[in-house]
C-alpha cells in the first residue's frame, strides 16, 4: 500500500478520488492525514475534527477482497479489522452496526465505503484527542504510522467474511442499546436481527451499512 500523507486536506475520501480520477489506478493507495478540515460522514454529513486526530482513505481492487465479502457490508470488514488491530495494543474500542468505532458509550470515529466500477474507496475517521463533549477519543496513545502498518499488512492477509463474521456478530449485542438512523429516522436496534451478510432486519426491513 502506498502511503501519500498530507499535513492538511478538506476530505481524505474526496482528495484520493480526485486522484485517482486524474492519475488513474495503478496501485492500492493511501491518503493520510491528522486534520481535516471537512470530512465526509454518514447521510451526507460531514466528518471533520482537530489537529492530532488520524484520517485516511484507501483504495483497493474489489478482487483483492475475500471472495465471500458480501460488498454492501465492506464497511463492517475493513472497521472490524481495525478494530482488531487496536484492541491487540490494548485499546477497548467496539464497533457499533455498521461502522461506528466506540468508546464505552461515545463514538469515537467511523467509516465510509463507495464503490466506483472495480474499485472500492474506504475513508476512516479516528479521534486521537477529544473533540467535544459528544464524542469520545481513542483510550490509548498510538502511533498513527506503526497502526496504518498493522491495518495493511491485515487487510493483505484477507481473513474471510465468515470469520470476521463469527467475532462481529458477537459483538453486535452491544450495539442492541443503541439506535441506527433508517431512512432519516432513528430506530431502536434492540430487536434487530444480523443477517449473515452483515445487514439486519427492523420493522420488517432489511438494511445494510449505512454508508
Amino acid at each position: 500500500m502506498k502511503i501519500i500523507k498530507l499535513n492538511e486536506v478538506a476530505s481524505t475520501h474526496t482528495y484520493l478520488k480526485e486522484y485517482i480520477q486524474n492519475n488513474t489506478y495503478s496501485e492500492n493507495i493511501c491518503i493520510c492525514t491528522d486534520y481535516q478540515t471537512n470530512g465526509i460522514g454518514s447521510r451526507g454529513n460531514s466528518w471533520s475534527g482537530v489537529k492530532g486526530n488520524l484520517f485516511f482513505s484507501f483504495v483497493l481492487l474489489k478482487k483483492d477482497l475475500p471472495e465471500d465479502l458480501p460488498i454492501q457490508s465492506a464497511s463492517i470488514y475493513f472497521s472490524y479489522i481495525l478494530k482488531e488491530v487496536l484492541n491487540q495494543n490494548k485499546s477497548k474500542v467496539w464497533l457499533k452496526w455498521p461502522n461506528d468505532f466506540y468508546i464505552n458509550d461515545k463514538k469515537i470515529g467511523g467509516t465510509i465505503t463507495t464503490i466506483s466500477k472495480n474499485l472500492i474507496y474506504c475513508g476512516i475517521g479516528l479521534n486521537l484527542k477529544s473533540v467535544n463533549e459528544d464524542y469520545g477519543k481513542l483510550d490509548i496513545q498510538i502511533n498513527s504510522n506503526d497502526i496504518l502498518k498493522s491495518y495493511f499488512d491485515k487487510l493483505e492477509r484477507k481473513d474471510s467474511w465468515k470469520q470476521i463474521f463469527n467475532y462481529f456478530k458477537i459483538e453486535f449485542q452491544h450495539s442492541r442499546k443503541f439506535q441506527a438512523t433508517v431512512d432519516n429516522e432513528k430506530i431502536s436496534l434492540e430487536n434487530a436481527i444480523l443477517n449473515i451478510d452483515g445487514s439486519i432486519e427492523v420493522n420488517n426491513k432489511k438494511v445494510f451499512s449505512l454508508r
